[in-house]
């Protein structure tokens, strides 16, 4: 088939790849004037090295990657240990894979690369998608400069605020959460002394918390700050206010402050998601990733959700005709990432929990054996897992 894609992101570029790798033509078509990725740090679990293996991209992932030996949790304002999650051998003979962090550019940047290598994929910017159609036997994919392109197959992988998707399910903002995230980098030789730097570290508090780990093999680390504010803008790249950003955490430690305090230079979005919707594809358009559905960063499953998307949806147009796949691949999707979007608020709730509240969590979390913890993730790492008609 001839297959165009609405978007050139992470989600769009893995799509155009799985798609490629099995006979298919694909143009990917990016808004933006350049293929980037905007961002900084991203995490992987187990269940998206499955979709590396499947692309062929396993190797050239870890290579970029850094591997944390623990995800852990402290209170920010009292400094005990939550919960800590090792990531070592036993992870790995568990979920039969490991965890990983990488820069969101370095993983874009490999698929990227694999992409333009790729005979069968034609790779095309300044192009803004502005809806679809369907013209006889075809699907045409419309831009906002009037042109048109014409395939048999449009995906809208163009994001939250994606216009394939309001062409396809009206007008709908998304769900505002309440919550900004300001992020940075800082050089690995700038991080305080006594902050770890081989582990997935969250500094939990009320209303609020920080994140941070290790990036590019230990060069940098990644920070993403979190707090409660009724603010609202659309876009990725905001510049943010270190004094509100300071504001916000004064209560917290004296370790976490002085993370914050050596950034001068954030950007931050406002967290957004939608309500876990069905109705994904339509005739010969189909949506992928925060397309269709997106969902708060807590869970870090973002990206990775996106991923199993193009691997599924190119298994299902593999193994059916359109007119079935494309059912097909929103059956086998929407439960699970419906599960991940709902539960990412969930933790969003647990992490910036207050008073007894937090108590309750920490009493919840406290003393469980990493073999406890792992079965807990279970539901996640161990898919995906889906079967062709």
């Amino acid at each position: 088939m001839k297959i165009l894609i609405a978007g050139g992101g992470i989600g769009g570029l893995g799509a155009a790849l799985a798609l490629a790798q099995r006979g298919h033509s694909v143009q990917v078509f990016e808004r933006a004037s350049e293929f980037r990725e905007i961002g900084a740090g991203i995490q992987l679990g187990p269940n998206v090295f499955k979709m590396f293996d499947r692309l062929g991209l396993r190797e050239e992932i870890l290579s970029r990657v850094a591997i944390p030996r623990a995800l852990v949790m402290r209170c920010a304002v009292k400094g005990h240990e939550i919960t800590r999650v090792p990531l070592g051998e036993g992870f790995q003979a568990r979920f039969g894979q490991p965890y990983a962090v990488i820069h969101r550019a370095d993983l874009h940047g490999v698929l990227l690369v694999a992409c333009a290598a790729h005979p069968a994929i034609t790779l095309t910017t300044g192009r803004s998608a502005r809806d679809y159609s369907r013209i006889g036997a075809e699907v045409a994919l419309h831009f906002e400069d009037g042109a048109s392109e014409r395939g048999d197959l449009v995906i809208g992988a163009d994001g939250l605020w994606s216009r394939i998707r309001t062409a396809m399910l009206g007008a709908e903002k998304p769900v505002v959460s309440g919550h900004i995230a300001y992020r940075a980098v800082l050089p690995m030789g700038e991080v305080p002394d006594g902050i770890p730097r081989d582990e997935v570290l969250l500094h939990a508090g009320p209303r609020l918390h920080l994140v941070h780990y290790p990036l590019r093999r230990g060069e940098l680390m990644n920070l993403v700050a979190v707090f409660h504010s009724t603010e609202y803008s659309e876009g990725w790249d905001q510049a943010g206010d270190p004094a509100l950003l300071r504001k916000h955490f004064a209560r917290t430690r004296p370790e976490v402050r002085a993370m914050l305090e050596k950034i001068d230079t954030w950007k931050y979005w406002v967290l957004c998601d939608r309500e876990p919707k069905r109705g994904w594809q339509d005739g010969a358009a189909v949506l992928l990733g925060d397309a269709a559905h997106p969902m708060l960063q807590y869970l870090a499953q973002g990206a990775n959700m996106a991923l199993e998307d193009a691997l599924c949806l190119a298994d299902m147009l593999d193994a059916v005709p359109l007119d079935r796949a494309l059912p097909a691949y929103e059956e086998a999707r929407v439960l699970r990432t419906g599960r991940v979007q709902s539960m990412a608020r969930i933790y969003g709730e647990i992490y910036h929990a207050a008073d007894v509240r937090a108590e309750l969590r920490d009493a919840m979390l406290m003393g469980r054996s990493p073999e406890a913890a792992w079965e807990g993730m279970a539901w996640l790492y161990d898919g995906p897992d889906w079967q062709a008609p």
